[in-house]
């Protein structure tokens, strides 16, 4: 078994799928993330429309990723493009309820100090709302990243490569070292962008919510 695993490992193809799985997550995250925090700081200012993007990004999650890889294949034909879009679309509801909910739940009563103390809008939003509400975004960012890592085999149904032709090869030769030897590498991608991810929710969160979680973990 574990012969037929380096095996696949040293395949000369098996580098450039793994690099194809990585560029397909990465360039999805990052159309999500373009998408979501524009869009919840867009509707930041009305609770109505906060309310609607947050239930927007709930029906979204209920769609199957199946599903809309499906649904982007008649539009989009085969290959990388519609690939990238159905990933993007998964990618958004996580990022979009956590980003308009962290912005929504900044205290009414700090804003208003600020106000009081003559900043802006801009000010408000880029020195008090965005750094309270980051932690609550990156947990939004971090869910959608290893959800779109683990999605992206599914791209390989509408020929967007990665990792997942591997995985269906083990499937149609009923090979378990190849089916395993990609199965794996996928587990792997996803447990180091959650560590990453995680790393990275931890240094963009201010030093003050830190101290306060600490606090708030004595008592």
């Amino acid at each position: 078994m574990m012969g037929g695993l380096f095996r696949v490992f040293g395949r000369p193809e098996f580098p450039g799928a793994v690099a194809r799985h990585v560029e397909l997550s990465a360039a999805a995250l990052l159309v999500a993330v373009a998408i979501s925090v524009p869009l919840a700081l867009l509707v930041n200012r009305s609770p109505v429309a906060s309310l609607i993007a947050v239930n927007i990004g709930n029906i979204g999650r209920a769609v199957p990723s199946l599903a809309l890889l499906a649904l982007a294949m008649p539009f989009l034909g085969f290959g990388f493009a519609p690939a990238l879009v159905a990933l993007a679309a998964l990618g958004i509801p996580p990022i979009l309820i956590n980003a308009a909910t962290g912005l929504r739940e900044v205290s009414r009563e700090v804003v208003d100090a600020a106000k009081g103390m003559g900043l802006s809008n801009l000010q408000i939003l880029t020195r008090i709302q965005l750094p309270i509400a980051a932690p609550v975004i990156f947990a939004g960012i971090r869910t959608s990243a290893v959800q779109i890592v683990a999605s992206a085999t599914l791209a390989t149904f509408i020929g967007g490569g990665g990792l997942g032709d591997i995985i269906v090869e083990g499937f149609q030769l009923s090979s378990t070292p190849v089916l395993l030897a990609g199965a794996f590498t996928v587990a792997a991608l996803a447990i180091v962008t959650e560590v990453v991810f995680g790393a990275l929710e931890r240094v963009f969160t201010p030093e003050g919510l830190k101290v306060a979680k600490r606090r708030q973990a004595k008592r």
